[in-house]
């Protein structure tokens, strides 16, 4: 595969220059380009909804990106529903793993914001790929980053920030989805081990051939209150008992990987064990946080190709003597579609800003996950209705982004439960 100088190593080169502190101990950067000010007692503060030169760059270099090597290559690869190692090895290249990661352990030491803008352009052309990179990052490398001990983070990041390696987070199982807390894989301690037995479901980036492991979520006992005490533990590829198996026969995202995995009598390591035991649920809640904004990065860019795709469509298809784009009905969606473009966008650039400016973001990560997922679903809607029966051809790509929308509003909480999360932070109940 030949990478156009215009943009092949661009994004190694954004780092920024200032450094900030996460509230975990890992390296972590500030943006002031999207300057939101919650302080109404702060009055004349500057206001500034601009991006900076580099994340410019980045949405620039990602775009030139999609549209030269992913683009041509994505309907057939949903078609055969085909994981595609040479998209991967692109992408890891052009740096689109450990994106916010630390310079340290291989990352690009960038803020949240462009990890964010860079699966947006993904997404407006193939969501596969960028559910490969979002998960990769959100799931697989957060979790490692932000709890894991020196030596963990020296082990796996570097592979994982290049792309070499791929690792995934172990949550869902067949009989605990948004009742995370109820999951029946336990651990328990044998020595110098932990014994591991379960199951998970609707794993991503888990069995592929560069695929390193998994974070996996275990009950290790109970708590004073009866409740489970849960941990997290990093299960290599490889390692006995443990099986990753492939899922097929999807709707959606079928160019990406999703796996059904194993845990009979698995042993591993106690120095596996990741962050401190009994603090896994907690850990789940703050990789679900940063997870959801990368899933509304996905609604957003999705809906943007669709919005794209159907003006194109509409302005060149003709009936009654003129472009379908000139009738009131149709000029009407285009126009709700670009309108809720611009909210979405809105909604999901604030999040990231107060996540980049070290504020709480749960309840902004949440709305925006929500907004932008839903948004996606009218606008690719919108989208196929203007195409009328081409739209509902292969032929056609927005027929792939109808069905690639339909995960956005399940995963990393449905919209039925953002719902419940963001009245309770509002104090609803």
């Amino acid at each position: 595969m030949i990478f156009p100088d215009a943009w092949m190593g661009t994004i190694l080169n954004l780092r920024p220059q200032t450094k900030g502190i996460e509230g975990s101990g890992a390296g972590h950067k500030k943006n002031n380009s999207l300057a939101f000010d919650q302080d109404y007692g702060n009055k004349g503060r500057l206001m500034d909804f601009s991006l900076s030169m580099e994340q410019k760059i980045l949405r620039e270099s990602v775009r030139s990106f999609t549209e030269k090597e992913i683009r041509p290559v994505a309907r057939q690869l949903d078609q055969t529903e085909s994981f595609s190692y040479d998209l991967t090895k692109a992408m890891g290249e052009l740096g689109l793993f450990g994106i916010f990661v630390s310079e340290e352990y291989g990352g690009q030491e960038l803020d949240y914001l462009s990890y964010i803008i860079a699966a947006e352009e993904l997404a407006r052309v193939d969501a596969s790929q960028a559910a490969t990179v979002a998960a990769a990052n959100s799931l697989g490398i957060g979790p490692i980053y932000y709890f894991g001990n020196e030596e963990q983070k020296r082990k796996y990041l570097p592979k994982l920030c290049t792309g070499e390696m791929l690792w995934a987070f172990g949550l869902t199982e067949p009989d605990a989805g948004s009742d995370a807390g109820a999951c029946r894989t336990h651990a328990v301690l044998d020595g110098a081990a932990w014994i591991i037995n379960g199951s998970k479901i609707f794993i991503t980036n888990a069995s592929t051939k560069i695929s390193g492991g998994t974070t996996v979520m275990a009950s290790t006992g109970k708590r004073d209150d009866g409740r489970k005490e849960l941990s997290c533990f990093l299960v290599e590829s490889g390692t006995p008992g443990y099986t990753a198996q492939p899922m097929h026969d999807k709707m959606m995202w079928r160019a990406s990987n999703t796996s059904m995995l194993y845990f009979d009598d698995c042993r591993v390591p106690k120095e596996n064990l990741l962050g401190q035991r009994g603090k896994g649920f907690h850990q789940m809640l703050a990789t679900l946080d940063t997870g959801r904004l990368s899933i509304g990065a996905m609604g957003l860019g999705g809906a943007q190709g669709c919005y794209e795709m159907a003006l194109k469509y509409a302005k060149e298809r003709e009936q009654f003597g003129r472009p379908i784009s000139t009738f009131q009905a149709n000029a009407f969606k285009l126009a709700d579609m670009a309108m809720e473009l611009e909210c979405a966008r809105l909604l999901l650039y604030r999040a990231c800003w107060l996540k980049d400016q070290n504020r709480s973001f749960t309840k902004e990560a949440a709305m925006a996950k929500l907004y932008c997922s839903e948004v996606m679903r009218r606008v690719a809607n919108h989208a196929v209705q203007l195409h009328g029966g081409y739209g509902l051809m292969r032929e056609y790509d927005v027929e792939r982004f109808y069905r690639d929308q339909r995960l956005l509003e399940i995963g990393e909480g449905t919209s039925e439960i953002l719902r419940i999360v963001i009245a309770r932070l509002t104090g609803a109940f």
